[in-house]
C-alpha cells in the first residue's frame, strides 16, 4: 500500500489521507465491520488495519549516535537537539519508547546559570509532521536559550521498565547514546514587534503580574477561550470526531483568507486555516488562545496526542509535530498558549461534580500515575519551550486538594522553565477549591476564574487577588470564563442576525457593549492579570463549534484598544492594585471601578458615564485629569476639570463627550 494513492472525503473534507489516517479510522470502526474510503467498501477494517500498521513497523538499524542543532541559535529562539537513537515505533510494547526508554538533555550555560535539564522525546522520523511517519531513530529535546553566548549539551538516555513514572526503577544507560558531550554558541535575537522572540520568557515574578524576561514588560492578556476544541481540526493526522453530528471537525475555512504566503503548513498544504486564525487574532491586537489538549469522553470528544482515543501509552508523533507548528507560529505572532490539559467530564473517576465511578478516559483515575506522568511529560518535552504560556490542570476540574497538589508539583518539577501554573473550577466551587491551594499550601501561581454571571466578574477578581496576597503568594488572576454558559461573550451585533435576544425565546440578554464594561474592564480594573472569552452554546460560533473568530471582531478591537492604552500611556499597573474603597464603591459593585497606586496613578472607571469623587485626603500635592475612550481608543482628552489638589475628596468633573457612555479617567 501506498499511502499517496489515498485522499480521503467527507469527514476529513477533500484532502490527503495518509496511511496512518487509514489505520486510526480503520480501528476506529473496525465494531462496525466496514469502512468506505473515497467511494469504496473496504471489508473487514482490522485485517486492513493490520496490514498498514505491519507495513508501519519495518525494523531498522539503531541510530549511530549523532546529533544534530537546528534552528536559529538566538537567544529565546528554539533550539532542537536531535539525537540519531534507538530505532522504535510509536506502538512498541517492549521497550515502549514513550515509558521505557527516558531521553534528557542537561543544557548549561558557560557562566553555569542557566543550567536546565529539558526532558526529550521520541520524534520517529524527524520529519514526522510531513511524512506521518510513526517509527524511525530521531530522539528530541527544545532548548530556548536565555543567554547570549557559549551552550553545553550532555545527553543522558536510560532504558527501564516504567521508567518515566516508577520512583523505584533502576535505570540502565543506554549506550551509545547515554553521555553525549557538544557545545554551541547563541548569537542575539534579531527580532522584534510581537515576535515574543524579541520579549524573552514569560514568568511569574511572585505578584499578580506575569513578566517577560528578556524586554522586562510586565504582561496583560486578552484573546480567545473559545474554542475548547480548538485542536479538532480536520487537517492534523490521527483526529477522529467522537460526536460527529454535534461537535464535528474543524476546518477553519473562514480563516483560509488570512494566511499568507510564507505562513506554515504541512502535508501538501495543510494547515492554512487554522494558521489563517492566528494570523487574523493576532492581527486584531490580541495576545492568547486556549485550547484543550486532551477531551477524550468530553463535550467534544475529538482531542487526544495517543495514537489512539485509548492508547493512553503512546503518543502519536506526526499529530503532536503538527501542533507544535501551530505552537510555534502562535510564539511568531505574540500569542500567549493557554494549555487547559483536561475537562471536567475525564479528569477523574468523578461523573460531574461530586459522584463517583469509573470514567474510563480519565488519566489514572485522577491520581498522578504512569499515565499522567507521561502525558505531563510530553506536554512538557514538545511544547514546554514556548515563551509564553500556562499549564492548567483542567477546566471545571474535580480532582481532589491532593491529586491537584500532586499534579502541579509533577509540572513544576518536570518543567523546567517554570511555567505559569493555574486551575479552572466551576462557579460555585471557586472557595472549596481555590482556598486549600493558596500561599505555600501548592506551587500554583494563579487562577483561571469562571462565573455565571458578567457582572460578578469585578468583584471576583478583587476577591482571589487580595486573598492570595493575604495568603503570602499573590496569583496572577485570569477572568477565563466570564458570564452564563448559554451567552458568555456574545457574537457582535449583526452577525449572523444576533440581536442581543436569546434566539430561542427573544429573551433579552447583553451585547458585546456589556462584555467591553463587566468583563473586560471589570477584570483589569480588578487587578486581574486578564480576559479570554468563552463562547456560549445558545448563539452562532459557539465554544463547541467556532471556527469563525469574526463573529466576536468588535469585542476584539475593544481588546486591543485596552491593551494599548496601559502600553502607550506608560502605565504601571504592576505596582498598582484596586482601590474601589476610594471612590466610594467598598462593595466592588458595578458602579465605577477605580485602580491606583495611591498618591501617584489612579485610574477610574466609568461603566455609564457620569462623575464620582476620589479621595486624596491622604495626598499632598497635585494631580492632572484626562479622559480616555474605551470604545474608540485615541488620545487623552480634557474634561471639565484639569487639575485636581490632595489634601481632600475631589469631585474629578465630566467627560469631554458622552456623559451617559463608558469613560475611563487617568488621573497622574
Amino acid at each position: 500500500m501506498v499511502e499517496d494513492l489515498f485522499w480521503a472525503c467527507g469527514a476529513y473534507g477533500e484532502q490527503r489521507t495518509t496511511m496512518k489516517d487509514i489505520f486510526v479510522i480503520c480501528m476506529a470502526r473496525a465494531a462496525v465491520g466496514i469502512v468506505v474510503l473515497q467511494g469504496l467498501m473496504i471489508a473487514a477494517p482490522t485485517m486492513v488495519a493490520a496490514s498498514i500498521e505491519e507495513s508501519l513497523d519495518k525494523r531498522l538499524p539503531n541510530g549511530d549516535g549523532s546529533v544534530h542543532l537546528t534552528g536559529e541559535l538566538r537567544q529565546w529562539h528554539k533550539v532542537t537537539l536531535t539525537l540519531d537513537g534507538p530505532f522504535a515505533h510509536e506502538t512498541d510494547t517492549s521497550p515502549n519508547p514513550f515509558t521505557d526508554l527516558q531521553m534528557q538533555v542537561r543544557f548549561t550555560h558557560v557562566s553555569g546559570s542557566p543550567d536546565y535539564v529539558v526532558p526529550g522525546y521520541f520524534a520517529a522520523d524527524g520529519n514526522a509532521a510531513e511524512s506521518s511517519a510513526a517509527s524511525g531513530v530521531k530522539w528530541r529535546a527544545h532548548l530556548s536559550p536565555d543567554k547570549t553566548g557559549i551552550w553545553s549539551y550532555e545527553i543522558h538516555f536510560h532504558q527501564g521498565d516504567h521508567l518515566i513514572s516508577n520512583p523505584d526503577a533502576v535505570p540502565t544507560a543506554f549506550s551509545p547514546y547515554h553521555g553525549i558531550q557538544g557545545s554551541f554558541e547563541v548569537m542575539s535575537s534579531d527580532k522584534s514587534g510581537r515576535d515574543l522572540r524579541s520579549k524573552g520568557r514569560l514568568q511569574y515574578v511572585g505578584g499578580h503580574y506575569l513578566q517577560f524576561a528578556g524586554s522586562g514588560e510586565y504582561f496583560l492578556k486578552a484573546g480567545a477561550d473559545a474554542p475548547e476544541t480548538f485542536l479538532g481540526y480536520a487537517d492534523f493526522d490521527g483526529t477522529i470526531a467522537g460526536k460527529p453530528n454535534r461537535v464535528p471537525l474543524k476546518t477553519w475555512e473562514p480563516h483560509l483568507q488570512d494566511w499568507r504566503e510564507g505562513d506554515p503548513t504541512w502535508g501538501r498544504g495543510k494547515g492554512k486555516g487554522m494558521i489563517g486564525a492566528l494570523n487574523y487574532l493576532s492581527g486584531k491586537g490580541c495576545n492568547v488562545f486556549s485550547f484543550l489538549t486532551y477531551n477524550a469522553g468530553g463535550d467534544g470528544d475529538n482531542v487526544w496526542p495517543f495514537v489512539s482515543r485509548n492508547e493512553k501509552l503512546h503518543y502519536d508523533c506526526s499529530k503532536l509535530d503538527q501542533w507544535g507548528i501551530i505552537f510555534d507560529h502562535a510564539t511568531k505572532m505574540g500569542l500567549y498558549l493557554h494549555f487547559k490539559l483536561q475537562e471536567t467530564e475525564m479528569d477523574d473517576n468523578r461523573h460531574g461534580k461530586n459522584s463517583s465511578g469509573k470514567v474510563p478516559t480519565s488519566l489514572d483515575g485522577g491520581a498522578l500515575g504512569i499515565e499522567r506522568k507521561l502525558y505531563c511529560r510530553e506536554m512538557i518535552a514538545r511544547f514546554g519551550h514556548a515563551l509564553a504560556l500556562n499549564w492548567n490542570l483542567g477546566e471545571e476540574n474535580t480532582q481532589s486538594t491532593e491529586e491537584q497538589q500532586a499534579m502541579s508539583q509533577y509540572l513544576r518539577d518536570m518543567d523546567p522553565y517554570d511555567h505559569h501554573i493555574v486551575v479552572h473550577t466551576y462557579p460555585e466551587q471557586q472557595d472549596k477549591v481555590y482556598r486549600p491551594l493558596l500561599g505555600d499550601d501548592s506551587v500554583l501561581t494563579g487562577t483561571s476564574l469562571q462565573n455565571s454571571n458578567i457582572r460578578d466578574t469585578h468583584w471576583q477578581v478583587v476577591k482571589w487577588t487580595r486573598a492570595s496576597a493575604e495568603a503570602g503568594k499573590p496569583w496572577v488572576v485570569a477572568f477565563d470564563e466570564s458570564g452564563t454558559a448559554q451567552y458568555a461573550q456574545v457574537p457582535d451585533l449583526g452577525y449572523q442576525g444576533f440581536d442581543g435576544t436569546d434566539p430561542a425565546d427573544s429573551k433579552k440578554i447583553h451585547t458585546q457593549h456589556e462584555v467591553r464594561k463587566y468583563t473586560l474592564w471589570g477584570t483589569l480594573m480588578g487587578g486581574g492579570g486578564g480576559v479570554e472569552y468563552y463562547f456560549g452554546y445558545k448563539l452562532p460560533q459557539n465554544d463547541l463549534v467556532c471556527e469563525d473568530w469574526r463573529s466576536r471582531d468588535q469585542s476584539w478591537d475593544y481588546c486591543r484598544v485596552a491593551l494599548e492604552f496601559f502600553k502607550q500611556e506608560n502605565i504601571p499597573f504592576w505596582n498598582m492594585t484596586t482601590a474601589d474603597e476610594l471612590i466610594g464603591n467598598p462593595e466592588f459593585n458595578n458602579d465605577k471601578y477605580c485602580l491606583a497606586d495611591p498618591g501617584e496613578t489612579y485610574l477610574i472607571y466609568l461603566p455609564e458615564g457620569g462623575s464620582t469623587t476620589l479621595d486624596l485626603t491622604s495626598v499632598d500635592r497635585g494631580f492632572s485629569v484626562r479622559w480616555f475612550n474605551p470604545r474608540e481608543g485615541g488620545p487623552l482628552l480634557v474634561g471639565s476639570v484639569k487639575e485636581l489638589k490632595g489634601g481632600k475628596s475631589v469631585t474629578i468633573g465630566m467627560p469631554p463627550n458622552d456623559p451617559d457612555k463608558d469613560w475611563l479617567v487617568v488621573i497622574r
